[in-house]
């Protein structure tokens, strides 16, 4: 593929830019910047500027809501946004099983649930490990029986992202024990004000609430909340675990998170040198960036060949192995260049009227509570392990 934009891709960077600077509030910027936790509302105030543009899922094909950009466009629209300090877009919703509705789902299902996901009126969480069933995914115990026109739901899910804000969560869930443990897994959308959903936040080692656990007991799920057919839910769950996978590789983000290592590290330091001209230092920021380059080119070829809507194959796993490993080794460099000014903050308190005042420089808040949370990054989305595994069959051929 060419790697050099043409002058329609440079004027979108720049349509991009300029309506970053007009429509992005400052507070967000400010927020994201500082590395403070994000509330619903302020993932929701983002969402609902770009759905009014018609620019908040503009990969996706035009029928279905999308702008059906180019991988070229996608790639410009991520660094731009990373590169104004605008809030993420949760995946979800929009990167996970929005796909899967739109590719799978029945016109009524698609006609239902994608304008409330694009708007924000439907924030999506995932149902998908278990205890005991993370990495080895076709193990799930959940089950769902069915029940004349409902499926009755009981079981449990883990480390759920942001359930706590969520109004659905997409599961696998079992509903045959014969055959293949994959041959028994059907996908479900479930409404979490459903009676029998229960939510239990897990609190991390950065003090917050990320991640939660999910109970059903005797959840009743109408059936046609079913995605295809019943027992076939692995191959859409391989085809939404795809997507997710390269979603992780965060090129964008990776490249923002680097460029501030880079600025801290030419800083100078008490002895009034730059962290930079330590020769160890510098080579492993020297080899993170190579890396991050190769996985951008990396990246744009993958989105390049899904522009015919065909969803990446083993070179997401790639994406996702490499991808976390260069947010990882980031976010510990920067912990490390920042030495003791790394954990000098209380929780911040953003009630009117607080008189918090921060401990050191300002642009160390919140870089620790970051390393902290990126260290489970390598098992989002599927283990480094389980990556691994899927190189050597999908892609050596092992």
């Amino acid at each position: 593929m060419d790697l050099s934009f043409s002058p329609q891709e440079l004027a979108f960077r720049e349509e991009v830019r300029a309506f970053l600077a007009d429509n992005l509030p400052a507070d967000l910027a400010e927020k994201v910047r500082a590395r403070r936790e994000l509330k619903r509302d302020d993932y929701m105030r983002w969402q609902k500027i770009l759905h009014a543009k018609g620019w908040i899922a503009g990969w996706w094909p035009e029928e279905h809501g999308g702008c059906g950009w180019t991988p070229a466009q996608r790639h410009i629209f991520d660094e731009e946004c990373h590169r104004a300090d605008a809030p993420p877009l949760l995946p979800f919703g929009l990167q996970m099983v929005g796909p899967v509705i739109y590719t799978f789902g029945r016109p009524d299902q698609r006609d239902f649930f994608l304008p409330k996901l694009l708007s924000g009126e439907h924030w999506w969480c995932q149902g998908y490990s278990e205890p005991g069933s993370g990495s080895d995914l076709a193990s799930l115990k959940t089950t769902a029986v069915r029940d004349g026109d409902d499926y009755v739901v009981n079981g449990q899910k883990i480390w759920t992202s942001l359930a706590q804000h969520a109004d659905w969560i997409f599961c696998l869930v079992r509903t045959s024990a014969e055959g293949k443990q994959q041959e028994g897994i059907s996908f479900l959308l479930i409404d979490m004000k459903t009676p029998g959903v229960t939510v239990r936040p897990l609190k991390l080692m950065d003090q917050n609430a990320h991640v939660n656990e999910v109970f059903f007991d005797n959840v009743r799920v109408p059936v046609e909340n079913r995605i295809g057919e019943e027992n076939k839910g692995w191959t859409y769950a391989k085809f939404l675990l795809g997507n997710e996978r390269a979603g992780i590789a965060e090129v964008a983000w990776n490249k923002k998170l680097l460029q501030r290592l880079k600025e801290i590290a030419f800083a100078e330091q008490a002895d009034g040198k730059p962290l930079i001209e330590d020769q160890g230092f510098a080579t492993r920021v020297a080899e993170t960036e190579v890396k991050l380059t190769a996985l951008e080119y990396s990246n744009l070829r993958t989105l390049a060949g899904m522009q015919d809507g065909s969803p990446p194959g083993g070179e997401a796993s790639m994406l996702k192995l490499v991808g976390s490993e260069v947010t990882q080794a980031i976010t510990e460099l920067t912990t490390e260049a920042l030495g003791y000014y790394a954990a000098p903050y209380e929780a911040r308190d953003d009630s009117p009227g607080s008189n918090w005042t921060p401990v050191g420089p300002e642009y160390a808040e919140g870089v620790l509570a970051q390393h902290l949370f990126m260290r489970a990054i390598t098992i989002a989305g599927g283990s480094s392990e389980i990556q691994k595994n899927i190189i050597a069959k999908a892609v050596l051929g092992l």
